[in-house]
């Protein structure tokens, strides 16, 4: 998270400062103790979960010594209607706990706060991990050739793969899991958001809906997933830029099907030859000259998985990565349409939702 991308708090997503500091000063190690406030900026990006920046004065220092306090990040949801399930922020945090040994790339976790009394929402705060986010394009002081690009892209693959490696009993996370049937319950269960998220400006969904219901495999796994794995949500070595050393926004993460996480993150991967209308959902440098195409990307991760996968069975998960990004799309702009959210930025939602469309029926024919 770089500084210009931290802007004054909005107005509708403000909090109590002095209550917060009080809650974390009372909840938090020594490490993060101050008698002073922090200055509190608000991250632009993400749709989802509120993110915010904790900045000590300097010259503050923790009750553990002379080190100066961390900057830190809150993360909370938003106000208004949410689907159910939804903004989990304490399931967030747990999973990132539980993870840190085995991987190292998650954020330290600093405390929960589960009362919706302190500021009106359940919330946490972490570390925040120092370095780039690669958002829309790339930084050009980074200096990247293709080729580096290239490799930066492998080894953005290579921390997927090493994701869905993790031990999730060792790691406790067996509480996660549903079993088998992972992907049948992501159909029905996105179907169901969807239909809940309608608008009157929804499109006819019916026919891809039924084509995802006939064409669903079984799982060829299961494991610790993400679920919004991009480029956005990676933190790059400020020194060496082909590095990641943080994995952002876990919210969605849990234990389930790799291919519907890899077949998730290559919905927003649009490439330098996706058609126009495409190219303005472009939020990460997936297009940037050397970065590798989706099909090299599925390639690649089949071969280090393991898995044999065709391009007639991998259409599915193509196709449910994008109805996924339409769905999330489409509760956004509801709550856009029902005044629970004025960010201006959403209020072309509803017709990203009208070009997926379009783009999943030229999938399913």
């Amino acid at each position: 998270m770089t500084d210009s991308a931290a802007a004054p708090v909005r107005d509708e997503d403000a909090f109590d400062v002095a209550r917060m500091h009080e809650w974390l000063q009372a909840h938090a190690g020594p490490a993060y103790r101050s008698d002073l406030l922090p200055e509190v900026r608000q991250f632009a990006g993400g749709a989802s979960n509120l993110t915010y920046l904790l900045r000590y004065p300097n010259g503050s220092e923790s009750d553990s010594g002379a080190q100066p306090i961390p900057e830190l990040v809150l993360r909370r949801p938003p106000a208004g209607t949410k689907a159910r399930g939804a903004h989990d922020i304490g399931r967030e945090y747990r999973i990132q706990a539980a993870i840190a040994d085995a991987f190292d790339l998650v954020p330290t976790m600093v405390a929960h706060c589960a009362d919706p009394e302190v500021l009106g929402s359940e919330f946490y705060v972490m570390e925040r991990v120092q370095g780039v986010i690669p958002r829309r394009d790339l930084p050009p002081e980074l200096g990247l050739t293709p080729a580096q690009t290239g490799e930066l892209c492998r080894h953005v693959v290579d921390v997927l793969v090493r994701l869905h490696s993790i031990d999730v009993e060792v790691a406790g996370l067996g509480w996660l899991g549903k079993g088998q049937g992972y992907v049948a319950r992501q159909v029905d269960g996105w179907i169901t958001r969807m239909h809940g998220a309608a608008t009157e400006d929804l499109g006819d969904w019916t026919g891809i809906e039924a084509w995802l219901r006939d064409h669903q495999p079984d799982d060829v796994a299961t494991c610790l997933i993400h679920n919004d794995f991009r480029l956005d949500n990676l933190v790059l070595d400020r020194d060496d830029p082909l590095r990641v050393v943080g994995v952002l926004d876990w919210e969605m993460a849990t234990l389930g099907d790799p291919l519907m996480d890899l077949g998730s993150a290559l919905a927003y991967w649009v490439e330098a030859g996706d058609d126009e209308v495409f190219q303005q959902f472009r939020r990460q440098p997936s297009s940037a000259p050397g970065m590798w195409t989706r099909d090299e990307i599925v390639a690649y991760y089949c071969q280090q998985m393991g898995f044999t996968l065709t391009p007639g069975q991998w259409l599915f998960y193509e196709v449910f990565g994008l109805y996924r990004v339409a769905v999330i799309a489409q509760q956004i702009w509801y709550r856009f349409v029902h005044g629970q959210t004025s960010n201006p930025a959403y209020g072309v939602f509803g017709a990203a939702v009208g070009y997926l469309e379009q783009r999943c029926r030229s999938r399913v024919g």
